[in-house]
């Protein structure tokens, strides 16, 4: 990234240009390449954006106002990202119904369900994988019903891409939301596959970059990152995180009254652990845990800006207390044995501790 940002730091042209614009032209199409090649795709299917936020939005956004003449209904599942829970909201004050999909106590959609809800539906948007719980959904089921009822179908794949298979042309998705951050890229930049003919409406005007869909000057050194990144990422870098996940996530849950929250083995995200642990809150155990060097999020409403508990937690059936008490983990392609030791019993340690203060646990321990 570095000779683009200091020294070939020229702004890709139209079709003729001057030395540092062909340099940096050059240098966004071979990264296309290298993104189109890691979902079978052709590289002139993709386009490049700030990130999976912006790919939802336009390849929403911009499906439901070109097809105006389509049906007026929309579906996604109850634990889709916000960004795409958002749009939905925001389609419907334009006149739009929106469809929110059920899903069972491990966080999967029944393609069923959706077979049944597509009369007049526009499009679809069902995720590859969650952002919490990590459940993978059957993107290829779902894929097969959208395309046989001539429904558009969108897949946001921000949290699996690089680490598990995708294969647009196999699972037969229209478009698809990626980004560089969670595969140890730069931040802000991530792309949206749109397949071949499908047409979407521009949410910006401006130049003719990126087909029009995302005008104005690219991020050329934080594309090249991307790409590098998804170089870097390889199957044996997914199978090493899988099986420390399994390790990590049966040790957690040997601790006492703890609960794994979403689906085991192969249909959960390589690097994705997530447990609920009674009788104390996840945020105190976040900045417990924090002060001792390791990084987890919450699914806490204290948590959350706006005090309310996970939707994802609450969508999969889990309790008030399960939302509070949730803690996710994530493993990184450098995560090793000795990280996931220290990460099992630095947890124990502080989960033992807050439950040593927490009435509630004090009263259950009496009872027992």
């Amino acid at each position: 990234m570095e000779q683009f940002l200091l020294d070939k730091y020229g702004v890709p042209a139209g079709e003729f240009g001057y030395g540092l614009e062909e340099e940096a032209g050059e240098a966004i199409e071979r990264a296309r390449e290298t993104i189109a090649r890691r979902i079978n795709a052709n590289p002139e299917e993709v386009i490049f954006t700030s990130g999976g936020t912006e790919s939802n939005n336009i390849a929403i956004l911009g499906a439901a106002r070109f097809r105006y003449n389509k049906g007026k209904r929309v579906i996604t599942s109850k634990i889709e990202h916000t960004s795409v829970l958002r749009i939905f909201d925001k389609l419907t004050r334009s006149g739009f119904e929106k469809v929110l999909l059920d899903v069972d106590r491990e966080g999967f959609v029944n393609p069923a369900d959706l077979k049944t809800s597509l009369k007049d539906v526009r499009l679809v948007s069902v995720q590859h994988a969650n952002q919490e719980i990590g459940v993978l959904q059957d993107v290829a089921a779902i894929g097969d019903i959208a395309r046989d009822s001539g429904v558009l179908f969108h897949c946001d794949a921000v949290q699996s891409f690089a680490k598990e298979k995708i294969d647009v042309q196999a699972m037969k998705i229209d478009l698809l939301s990626v980004s560089s951050h969670l595969i140890h890229g730069p931040k802000g930049v991530g792309a949206l596959y749109v397949r071949d003919g499908v047409k979407l409406e521009p949410l910006l005007e401006g130049d003719d970059r990126e087909k029009g869909l995302r005008p104005g000057t690219p991020n050329v050194a934080g594309i090249v990152g991307f790409a590098k990144a998804v170089e870097l990422m390889t199957d044996e870098d997914t199978a090493r995180m899988r099986g420390l996940k399994d390790e990590l996530m049966e040790s957690l849950l040997s601790i006492p009254d703890s609960h794994l929250n979403g689906p085991r083995g192969e249909r959960r995200l390589c690097n994705n652990v997530n447990v609920s642990f009674r009788y104390v809150e996840g945020e105190a155990i976040l900045m417990h845990l924090d002060l001792k060097g390791l990084a987890v999020n919450t699914g806490s409403a204290c948590y959350n800006q706006k005090l309310e508990p996970s939707h994802v937690i609450r969508a999969i059936g889990g309790t008030l207390e399960e939302s509070h008490s949730s803690t996710r983990l994530s493993l990184s392609k450098w995560t090793n044995k000795e990280d996931v030791a220290f990460a099992t019993e630095t947890i124990k340690q502080v989960v033992e501790t807050l439950r040593a203060q927490s009435p509630l646990a004090k009263k259950v321990s009496q009872r027992r």
